[in-house]
């Protein structure tokens, strides 16, 4: 399990961060200070950190510069507004990634798995009756041969695979496909999405085994999975 750093000085967001964080598989430490996140980060090691710019005793920054010194995780910085300066600032000093409140959830779970996906701490290789996902190349083969995937169908599959043990419901699905389309997505169209995408994995559409339909919930994958 992936271990997340959180330095946000706001209780009621951190509250929240920590169930959404937690709730997709995260370990999650939080500290609410500049002088705590430091006296954390002498005894505990990460694999990413999400940080306020903002801190009550001076700003994220100097925060930034300690994990990477020490640590060198990705970093993505949370940020009240979107002042310009203070972006580039972040940016400069080594954040992989910057993310506005207010944001939405899978939002910045996609941004999270975006980060660790590029920093090495996901792996990359992902395998399931036969299907063979590698998101470092973005490549997928179904039996060895190369199966071709749109934008969205492709990133339908890696919620999947990113979840694997978990049941996804169709709003966590329309929201991904949302953030991934920036357009509307209905329940109408995910449908069809989810038909394409077991025409092209599946032996035999009819009756999948890698997409499971959960009745009254949504989807979860199906079988034994391998992944590095």
């Amino acid at each position: 399990m992936k271990r997340i750093f959180l330095v946000e000085d706001d209780k009621a967001i951190a509250k929240n961060l920590m169930l959404l964080l937690r709730s997709e598989g995260f370990i999650v430490t939080h500290a609410s200070t500049r002088s705590d996140a430091l006296n954390t980060l002498a005894v505990n090691k990460f694999d990413l950190a999400l940080i306020d710019i903002s801190l009550p005793d001076g700003n994220g920054f100097t925060v930034c510069t300690e994990i990477k010194e020490s640590q060198n995780i990705p970093v993505i910085f949370l940020t009240a507004s979107s002042d310009e300066s203070s972006v580039v600032t972040g940016l400069n000093i080594g954040a992989d990634d910057y993310i506005t409140k207010p944001f939405r959830p899978r939002e910045l779970i996609a941004r999270i798995g975006t980060a660790l996906r590029k920093n090495g701490r996901l792996g990359s290789y992902f395998e399931i009756r036969g299907l063979h996902v590698d998101t470092a190349s973005g490549v997928v083969k179904k039996n060895g041969r190369e199966v071709f995937l749109s934008a969205l169908e492709y990133r339908l599959l890696l919620v999947f695979i990113g979840s694997p043990k978990s049941i996804i419901t169709r709003s966590r699905l329309l929201d991904e496909l949302w953030d991934a389309a920036g357009e509307f997505v209905n329940d109408n169209t995910l449908t069809v999405y989810i038909k394409r995408l077991r025409e092209k994995i599946e032996d035999d559409q009819t009756n999948p085994q890698i997409i499971l339909t959960v009745r009254g919930t949504g989807y979860r994958l199906g079988g034994e999975y391998a992944s590095e």
